[in-house]
C-alpha cells in the first residue's frame, strides 16, 4: 500500500477505534495500488479520499417498551456510504454486536458489491444493537415500529432502500414497512425483502444462498471441480446457510455440517435439511436440537469446530471474521479445495492470504454473496413496474447476474496481472465502476 499509505494513515487517524472499518478499507486499498499507477487522475480528483468517507452517517436512539412494561433503549444506525451509481441499498442488521465500525465496514463493502451486480444501486447499511433472540413477536413489533419512527425520514424508494440482514427477516421487514407506510402515507418500493402478498419478490429469501452457489458452480466448473459428490461444510444455519445448503444438495453435493452461535452439528450421511428448517425457521431452537431427530449425528459445543471437519468446499455463511488463520490452516490441511464467502467478510485478511498462497479457490464475499442485493434490485424493478415475475424468471435472472460477476472479476484480475485472484478482481472492478461515476458527476 505504498502510494495509498498516507491516505490509509489519515483514515486510521480519523477512525482509530473502528477496527472492522479499517480492516475493510485496508483490504480494498491494498488491491488498488495497481489502479493508481494506471489511473493517476484518480489521485488528483480525490476519488480515493471520497471513497473512504461515507456520504452520511446517521445514529439515533430507539426507545421501546418490553412485555413487562419496562422501558428499553437501543441505538440505531444508517450509514449512507455512496449514491453515485444509484440510491443507497443495503440491509438492516439487529444484533448485539452492531456498532458504528461494523456498520461503516458493511456499507463500504456494500458500495463495491452493488457495483459488481451491474444494477444502478449505491451502497448503505443499517441496524441496531437490539437482540431479537428470546423476544416475543409483540416486543419485536414495538421495537421495529420505534426504529422506523426515526429511520423513515432518511429512506425512500428513490433515496435509500433497506432490506434484511442478520436478525432481520420477513417478519421484521413487515413490521418496519407497515410503520413506514403509516408515517409517510405512501405505498412504494422503499423496502425489499417484503412478503409476496405486499410487493415482495420470488427468490428473495433464497437469493443470497442460491446466488453463492451459482457463483461457486461457475468458479468450480472453470477450474475442473464441481459440487457433485463433494463434501461441503457451511457455517451458520440462518437464511443464507439454509438456502446455500438447499442449492448445494440440488447440485449433487453433500452438506456434512452446519452451525449456529452455540455449536456445530455434523452428519456424515448428509444434513437432513427438512429437520434444520423445522428447528430454525419454525421452532427457532438451537441447532443442537438436531440430535433429537438424528441421534447418530455429532454435536460440537463450539462454533469453530466446523472448520476442523474434512471437506472439499467450505461456505462461511454466518458473520464477519468467523474464519481466522488457524481455521484456514485446518481447512487446507484437511483437503479443502474451495472457499465461497456467503456472509459479509467472514474471513480475516490472514486467512485470505493463506488460502491464496496455498492455491485454494477463494470467492470473496463482495462478489459471491451479491445474490441477495441483486434480487433486491430485481424486486425494486418489479415494484416500479407494478409487476410480479415468476420464481423461474427471477431465478434465471439471478443466475445470469452471478455468472456475469464471476466472468467480469476474473477478466479484471487478468487485466491487472493477477489472473485468478478474485479478491483483487472484485475490488478493482467494483472500484472502477464507482470511480468512473464519481468523476463523471464532478466534485460533490
Amino acid at each position: 500500500m505504498d502510494i495509498l499509505k498516507p491516505l490509509y494513515e489519515r483514515v486510521v487517524e480519523k477512525n482509530m477505534h473502528e477496527v472492522e472499518y479499517l480492516q475493510a478499507v485496508s483490504e480494498v486499498l491494498d488491491s488498488l495500488e495497481c489502479v493508481v499507477r494506471k489511473h493517476p487522475e484518480f489521485i488528483e480528483q480525490g476519488v480515493f479520499e471520497r471513497l473512504v468517507e461515507p456520504e452520511r452517517q446517521i445514529m439515533f436512539r430507539v426507545t421501546w417498551v418490553d412485555d413487562q412494561g419496562r422501558v428499553q433503549v437501543n441505538r440505531g444506525y444508517r450509514i449512507q456510504h455512496s449514491s453515485v451509481i444509484g440510491p443507497y441499498k443495503g440491509g438492516i442488521r439487529f444484533h448485539p454486536s452492531v456498532n458504528l465500525s461494523i456498520m461503516k465496514c458493511l456499507a463500504f463493502e456494500q458500495t463495491l458489491k452493488n457495483a459488481l451486480t451491474g444494477l444502478p444501486l449505491g451502497g448503505g447499511k443499517g441496524g441496531s444493537d437490539f437482540d431479537p433472540k428470546g423476544k416475543s413477536d409483540g416486543e419485536i413489533m414495538r421495537f421495529c415500529q420505534s426504529f422506523m419512527t426515526e429511520l423513515y425520514r432518511h429512506i425512500g424508494s428513490e433515496t435509500d432502500i433497506p432490506a434484511g440482514d442478520i436478525g432481520v427477516g420477513m417478519r421484521e421487514i413487515g413490521y418496519m414497512y407497515g410503520m413506514y407506510k403509516k408515517l409517510t402515507n405512501e405505498v412504494n418500493g422503499a423496502f425489499t425483502g417484503k412478503g409476496l402478498s405486499y410487493g415482495g419478490s420470488f427468490v428473495r429469501k433464497e437469493a443470497t444462498g442460491y446466488g453463492l452457489c451459482y457463483f461457486m458452480e461457475e468458479y468450480l466448473n472453470n477450474n475442473g471441480l464441481s459440487f457433485t459428490d463433494s463434501r461441503v461444510v457451511i457455517s451458520g444455519s440462518g437464511n443464507v446457510a439454509i438456502h446455500a445448503a438447499e442449492k448445494v444438495i440440488s447440485l449433487g453435493g453433500r452438506v456434512v455440517a452446519l452451525s449456529d452461535s452455540n455449536g456445530v452439528i455434523r452428519d456424515e450421511k448428509g444434513i437432513d435439511l427438512d429437520v434444520i428448517k423445522e428447528i430454525k425457521l419454525v421452532k427457532r431452537e438451537r441447532i443442537k436440537a438436531y440430535l433429537n431427530y438424528h441421534q447418530e449425528a455429532t454435536y460440537y459445543d463450539y462454533p469453530k469446530a466446523i472448520w476442523s471437519i474434512p471437506c472439499d468446499i467450505a461456505l462461511p455463511c454466518a458473520t464477519q471474521n468467523e474464519l481466522d488463520l488457524d481455521d484456514a490452516i485446518n481447512l487446507v490441511k484437511n483437503g479443502c479445495k474451495a472457499i465461497g464467502e456467503g456472509a459479509n467478510m467472514p474471513s480475516t485478511r490472514e486467512a485470505i492470504h493463506y488460502f491464496l498462497d496455498n492455491k485454494v479457490l477463494f470467492a470473496p464475499a463482495k462478489a459471491a454473496n451479491a445474490g441477495g442485493v441483486a434480487c433486491s434490485g430485481l424486486e425494486m424493478t418489479q415494484n416500479s413496474m407494478r409487476l410480479n415475475w415468476s420464481f423461474n424468471e427471477v431465478d434465471h435472472k439471478l443466475k445470469e447476474i452471478m455468472i456475469n460477476i464471476y466472468r467480469n472479476i476474473t477478466e479484471c484480475s487478468k487485466e491487472f496481472g493477477e489472473e485468478g485472484n478474485l479478491v483483487l478482481g472484485a475490488n478493482i472492478y467494483g472500484f472502477l465502476k464507482v470511480a468512473d461515476a464519481m468523476v463523471a458527476q464532478g466534485i460533490i
